[in-house]
């Protein structure tokens, strides 16, 4: 019976969860509660607890979260400072003489937000804010609209520079380190977050291929469903400046952020902290450039910095102290048990880990299940052998989907929260179904031809 308490302390978790407590202090507080009735009883041994010190104190000086309050802050700078709304309005204009010229438009800048804020929840609300009310004056399909805004919203997961990448890139790190030891590599190597973002970029840019095919064939079609926007509104804006020089002016600044970021990382001038660092400021002067940054402007935003950079590290150490007391109920060489035991090997515990990250998506948000599940799965997983590339790009895939499936996906509560009311669920629900086809499509792909995540970085990493 002893050795099923890991499973008792997980299930607990997630039953706390559900009443409502905040999950920091849920997994810190359960797991802390079973320790002292597991010392009162004999069955955890309190060095485990003992060993909390140092690992809080290794978070501390871990380099590589400092990226997170970093491109955090990038994120919301880029918001406060009004380039998604000057981005989705050119655009628009650039290329409004297409049929579903305003969804390429929507997907292209939520591809561009993804890379600049790496927040889901911040592009999904910002393009619904935006895009939404424009689509459905120019007679869009609501479901359409809906899907289009949601997926785009998304791709901050996978799009580097990402902070579910950077914070997957530091949990594989010590599970790949792990599971080597457990294989008797005594010089284990290393992967890192920069790998991550290299891996990511094939996978990326193949969904974004999709999400813009998927609109061009269904206004094919379907014309009705996005018409073109009205020759008397592009004409307008002819007149009013000319077009490409209000693109050069949207585009080019955030581009060159975007790739000043990624390129100093790839080119191994710097590592993620260092180039989120960069990307911080250049924020900060490209707010400057467009005159959106004031003191209230900069408090709020360091408001907003320190509101979610502190709930992401006080995750951290509620997890921590979650996977310790797991580990010292053996929780560990259950989950190995479980997983060593299925039918089909190592196909058959991906898929299995797989299907559990995808459900635990629909309650939890990627930085608890990074946090929490990662570090149990991932040293069991890559001592099969598995490549960590493959599997955190697989894993961020995964949770991509998750988040955009009914009925409980994040990006759908969050568009469902600022969306009109003629915008109703059952449209929301409608028009994600063809992008989650799309993205299991790109997992299925990925999974089938682990080179889709593996190659560029073996290239550009030797």
């Amino acid at each position: 019976m002893a050795e099923y308490i890991p499973l008792l302390l997980f299930l607990t978790v997630f039953a706390v969860l559900m009443i409502g407590y905040p999950v920091a202090f849920s997994l810190a507080g359960t797991a802390l509660l079973f320790a002292l009735i597991g010392i009162w009883t004999g069955h955890f041994d309190n060095a485990f607890l003992a060993a909390l010190p140092s690992r809080l104190y290794g978070i501390m000086i871990n380099e590589t979260l400092i990226a997170v309050p970093l491109f955090v802050f990038m994120g919301v700078m880029l918001e406060r400072s009004r380039v998604a709304e000057e981005l989705l309005d050119t655009m628009a204009m650039l290329f409004g003489t297409l049929r579903g010229g305003l969804g390429i438009s929507v997907t292209l800048v939520g591809m561009l937000l993804a890379a600049s804020t790496g927040i889901v929840g911040a592009t999904v609300v910002t393009m619904g804010l935006l895009s939404l009310p424009s689509m459905l004056r120019r007679n869009y399909d609501p479901s359409l609209s809906a899907g289009i805004i949601c997926a785009s919203g998304t791709l901050g997961q996978i799009i580097p520079p990402s902070i579910v990448l950077v914070m997957l890139g530091d949990v594989l790190s010590s599970a790949y380190q792990q599971a080597q030891l457990v294989m008797g590599v005594w010089s284990p190597e290393t992967v890192s977050v920069g790998d991550l973002f290299v891996g990511a970029l094939i996978p990326g840019l193949m969904l974004v291929l999709l999400y813009l095919l998927y609109p061009l064939l269904l206004a094919w079609i379907r014309p009705a469903a996005m018409p073109a926007i009205p020759e008397e509104e592009r004409m307008a804006d002819h007149q009013n400046g000319g077009i490409w020089s209000r693109v050069a002016k949207a585009l080019l600044p955030p581009l060159s952020l975007i790739v000043a970021v990624l390129g100093s990382i790839i080119g191994g001038l710097a590592t993620p902290t260092e180039a989120a660092s960069v990307g911080a400021m250049g924020a900060i002067l490209l707010a400057m450039a467009r005159g959106g940054l004031n003191l209230a402007t900069l408090r709020e935003v360091m408001r907003s910095t320190t509101l979610i950079s502190s709930m992401v590290f006080m995750i951290l150490i509620g997890a921590s102290v979650f996977s310790l007391v797991f580990r010292g109920y053996g929780g560990d060489e259950l989950v190995s048990r479980l997983l060593n035991n299925l039918p089909g090997g190592v196909v058959g515990a991906v898929l299995m880990v797989m299907l559990i990250m995808f459900l635990l998506g629909f309650i939890l948000d990627f930085i608890e299940i990074t946090f929490v599940v990662v570090p149990i799965v991932g040293p069991i997983l890559l001592a099969m052998g598995l490549d960590p590339i493959w599997l955190g790009i697989m894993m961020a895939i995964n949770l991509q989907t998750s988040f955009l499936t009914p009925p409980f996906g994040f990006a759908l509560f969050y568009l469902r929260g600022v969306a009109p009311p003629e915008v109703t669920t059952a449209h929301i629900y409608r028009g994600v179904i063809p992008f989650i086809l799309i993205q299991l499509l790109v997992l299925g792909l990925v999974a089938w031809w682990p080179g889709l995540a593996t190659w560029l970085p073996g290239v550009v990493y030797g």
